[in-house]
């Protein structure tokens, strides 16, 4: 069974209460490495140990003043712990070391929810392909009728772009898991390396092979258009699902619940709210890409430019991602598919879906590709003037046997048999065999 996480989850992982967890955790990391080396003596380290904490109000209290908040949480903390231990606290780090590194954390939980997420929502896909695997319904191309597919092969599709959405978030969580504590320039001149390897060992981070005062932030440039392409999916399926909700096609529709109310002047609407929403919420993780790729260019060894933008987008996007995530799987799940609206549909363009059948037979049959391509293209032609005039039993096929230059290569068993809808689902099986659906 799929883990599922509770809502508050994503949240929790980037409020300040959590944050300052984290950084007391790579603070402490960093002092019992430090005490392993000789540096820190045991019984200060003891005493660190038993009284390091924080309150979260305290720190903004002393943050008021201050105005600076790795200073303010370190002050707070120096307070609890006291003489003499105290002033092993933050020993040779800067703020970016803790900062970043927390950063990381943060970023490699926020992708192991977003991971469990994909897996739930390819979860109902898969169940909900297979069971459409041979519903019969038209393709579209530029939004007019092209050629018959299934409903099943269409959420087949949305299967397989949301297992690239998943090894995007799985790479991107990969990339985002380093940390640094090489001090102010990257120099690692008042710590050593070995402390930067066991504290971000403990974190399940890997240390940064150079960095400057910060971790580069093309990485985190990386981690939040993987965001912003995953939530791109996302929008591509809802604009699908709202497509087919049109009342001219009304092929699949969001689930409307009892009591729902559609539009405040207009009592009969069913509108596809949440499709809607998952298109908007697409556009403000777009944003968000683009000023996490503004960020990507500091000042020399680092500038503070990109914090206060972190502190927005990152929150914001993966929470947002978190939330379209579920929400997609939640449309998904309860669409409600209307293979006879398929079906009607499919017969509106009179089978001039064939075309392309037709088309190739003749060319085997021994003509051209223009001359077979004129040949069709007048009979669809005919099939169109037809539908307009309102003869709708003069399909595709009825007019193709009354051309007497098709009749002279192709009979009429040899039309029926090329006009048939399951000519179109050969290969269905193979290629939900070849997705593993």
């Amino acid at each position: 069974m799929i883990q599922r996480y509770s809502r508050p989850a994503m949240r929790e992982i980037w409020t300040d209460q959590r944050k300052l967890e984290i950084w007391l955790q790579i603070e402490l990391f960093s002092s019992e490495a430090l005490c392993a080396t000789g540096v820190v003596p045991k019984k200060d380290f003891a005493q660190m140990k038993a009284r390091a904490a924080f309150a979260l109000e305290r720190c903004k209290e002393l943050e008021r003043t201050l105005n600076h908040d790795v200073i303010a949480f370190t002050t707070n903390v120096a307070e609890n712990v006291g003489a003499p231990a105290s002033r092993w606290f933050h020993f040779g780090l800067t703020s970016s070391d803790i900062v970043d590194t927390a950063f990381a954390v943060q970023m490699v939980q926020s992708a192991d929810i977003l991971i469990e997420d994909v897996k739930a929502l390819r979860a109902v896909i898969a169940a909900k392909a297979r069971k459409h695997q041979f519903t019969p319904m038209i393709g579209r191309s530029h939004g007019i009728h092209a050629e018959p597919t299934t409903f099943g092969l269409k959420l087949a599709l949305m299967y397989d772009e949301f297992g690239r959405a998943l090894k995007r978030l799985e790479t991107a969580k990969i990339a985002a898991a380093v940390g640094k504590l090489s001090g102010a320039v990257g120099t690692s001149a008042h710590l050593s390396p070995k402390i930067e390897a066991f504290v971000c060992k403990r974190l399940g981070l890997r240390p940064a092979p150079i960095a400057t005062q910060v971790i580069q932030r093309d990485l985190h440039a990386e981690f939040i258009t993987t965001l912003a392409l995953v939530a791109a999916s996302i929008e591509r399926w809802a604009t699908e699902f709202r497509h087919l909700q049109r009342t001219e096609v009304l092929e699949a529709e969001e689930f409307f619940a009892p009591g729902q109310k559609g539009s405040s002047a207009m009592p009969h609407k069913r509108n596809p709210i949440t499709g809607e929403r998952l298109t908007g919420l697409a556009r403000v993780i777009r944003g968000n890409a683009v000023a996490a790729l503004e960020n990507v260019a500091l000042w020399h060894e680092r500038d503070i430019s990109h914090s206060s933008v972190e502190r927005v987008i990152f929150p914001d996007s993966c929470t947002l991602l978190d939330y379209m995530l579920v929400t997609l799987t939640k449309l998904t799940e309860g669409l409600i598919v209307y293979p006879e609206n398929m079906a009607r549909n499919l017969g509106l363009s009179l089978g001039m879906w064939n075309s392309q059948t037709v088309l190739l037979a003749l060319i085997k049959k021994g003509l051209t590709r223009e001359a077979a391509y004129e040949l069709v293209q007048r009979n669809a032609m005919k099939t169109w003037q037809a539908k307009h005039a309102g003869v709708t039993e003069a399909d595709f096929k009825t007019q193709l046997l009354g051309d007497p230059e098709v009749a002279k290569l192709l009979s009429k068993a040899e039309l029926e048999k090329l006009c048939r809808l399951d000519f179109h689902f050969k290969q269905v099986k193979a290629r939900f065999k070849k997705l593993g659906l």
